[in-house]
């Protein structure tokens, strides 16, 4: 549904979003039933999830502790005072008939975050997008469509209540993005975010983390907002950027040929890579938000803000500043290694132990990161330990190992762990760096292939590339590099 580059130019879209992420409570927001997943279905309800007569709902106290520190992460103000609301919410998910929420006293508001973008074909950027708000609420159960009752001749659905009341922060971003790259950016920041605090674990495929996307388009950037459209429910960033670029083609042809753009929620077809209709969009008066009458106010001491303060982490954006401001390292190499932040405390060991950043950086990202992935092992309990990976660099560094010789037992240390240092003596490992030992072998070769020698001082300077491949067959590799193609070099050249 591409429009012409010319007719895209004159357009903007506006984005915004809103992020579920569910806070990983060992119980729910406002009982002690369970918040374990994957169990059979309706196996952790009680009374209150089930919102039956008489029972009064009490705050997690953990579920205030994760929320601000999720809301000070996102440079958020936290309120002294806010509050409970009732939305009023006919859907068999949520059994009580509403869903305990915070409408207009939020527990904490007007925060932002950088994100880093990466657009194909284009020089990455730093974007500050704005935060609107951090609240308090609790989830739905989920509903399980059977599909077709062949004796009935009707559909009929399923609904499993143990994900009813789990504990759900919503953060809602200002409409800042304007592409779907940004926006698949600023949510895998939230998440990673999260992630660091050790609030949520993110996990989108369990529907840990949801974003709902609100777009619009606008003839250029000091137009008004256009008609807003609301996706949901997205669990993947490949997904948001995908529907946001869509969504944004849909509305653009939409207007230019005169058609209504109409407020309503849409869903993203993974299959089909389109968004359809749902329904109508609802407003704030369709929820009827009034305060709950059984929850009373939140109230916050500045000796709990600045204890919980004191807790968070050094977070994925500050981590990526310090690597390229004080270890040099690029601004790739610092995304990555920041992308986990067990990689980065595992990374930070090695360097801290001595080794080069950008050599620690390399193995850490290449082979190390590959082995974790492949054996979803963790940084935590790998046999190799960060202070085992900076004794192997610092050998290849001064000199005793070349890197072939390092690859060749890195298998060995990251299966068992242990010493670099031992391995290569006990082995024989170690590189010859002794130029009289060096100069025999190069002899022996330049002997055993006179042809190749009379080609080389004929022109054919390739054969250079020969005759380092037999010395380091010779040597077993062992033979120092550099030394070796000096040495090489010059009895080429006689």
């Amino acid at each position: 549904m591409a429009g012409t580059a010319a007719a895209q130019a004159d357009w903007e879209a506006v984005i915004g979003l809103e992020t579920h992420v569910q806070l990983g409570t060992e119980s729910k927001i406002f009982t002690s039933a369970s918040t374990a997943f994957g169990d059979d279905p309706n196996t952790h309800i009680d009374p209150v999830v089930c919102g039956l007569p008489g029972t009064l709902p009490v705050l997690n106290q953990k579920v205030l502790e994760y929320a601000v520190k999720a809301a000070m992460a996102l440079n958020l103000n936290i309120a002294e005072h806010s509050k409970f609301d009732r939305k009023q919410y006919f859907y068999p998910d949520l059994p009580k008939n509403y869903q305990i929420s915070q409408y207009d006293e939020p527990i904490a508001e007007e925060g932002w975050i950088e994100v880093e973008v990466a657009e194909k074909g284009k020089e990455t950027y730093l974007k500050k997008i704005g935060i609107e708000r951090l609240h308090m609420e609790e989830d739905a159960g989920k509903l399980v469509h059977a599909g077709s009752d062949r004796l009935a001749g009707s559909t009929h659905s399923l609904v499993d209540y143990n994900r009813a009341g789990v504990a759900l922060a919503e953060i809602v971003s200002k409409p800042d993005l304007r592409t779907g790259r940004e926006a698949a950016e600023y949510a895998s920041e939230i998440r990673r975010i999260m992630r660091y605090l050790g609030v949520s674990d993110g996990n989108m495929q369990e529907g840990s983390l949801r974003c709902d996307v609100n777009i619009s388009v606008r003839r250029g950037p000091d137009a008004p907002f256009g008609t807003k459209v609301e996706i949901k429910n997205m669990n993947s960033f490949s997904a948001i950027q995908r529907a946001c670029e869509y969504e944004i083609q849909r509305q653009i042809k939409a207007y230019e040929t005169g058609e209504p753009v109409v407020q309503e929620t849409r869903l993203w077809d993974e299959s089909k890579q389109l968004t359809k209709s749902m329904r109508s969009k609802e407003g704030a008066s369709d929820y009827r938000y009034f305060p709950d009458p059984d929850l009373g106010p939140i109230e916050v001491s500045s000796e709990q803000r600045e204890g919980w303060r004191a807790e968070l982490p050094e977070l994925p954006a500050q981590k990526r500043h310090r690597y390229a401001d004080q270890l040099g390292l690029s601004i790739y190499d610092a995304r990555v290694l920041t992308e986990e932040r067990q990689m980065a405390e595992y990374f930070e060991a090695a360097v801290a132990s001595g080794a080069d950043a950008k050599a620690v950086a390399n193995w850490v990202t290449g082979d190390i990161a590959a082995h974790v992935n492949s054996n979803r092992l963790s940084y935590e309990t790998l046999p190799l330990k960060p202070q085992q990976l900076a004794e192997m660099v610092q050998l290849i560094e001064n000199g005793t190992i070349s890197g072939k010789i390092a690859k060749e037992i890195l298998p060995e240390l990251l299966a068992q762990g242990g010493s670099a240092k031992a391995i290569v003596a006990e082995k024989g490992l170690g590189m010859i760096s002794d130029p009289a030992a060096i100069a025999a072998i190069v002899a022996e070769l330049l002997a055993a292939h006179p042809a190749e020698v009379e080609a080389f001082r004929g022109g054919k300077n390739k054969l250079q590339g020969f005759f380092v491949g037999q010395l380091m067959k010779r040597t077993g590799g062992k033979a120092d590099p550099k030394l070796a193609n000096q040495i090489l070099l010059q009895a080429l050249q006689g």
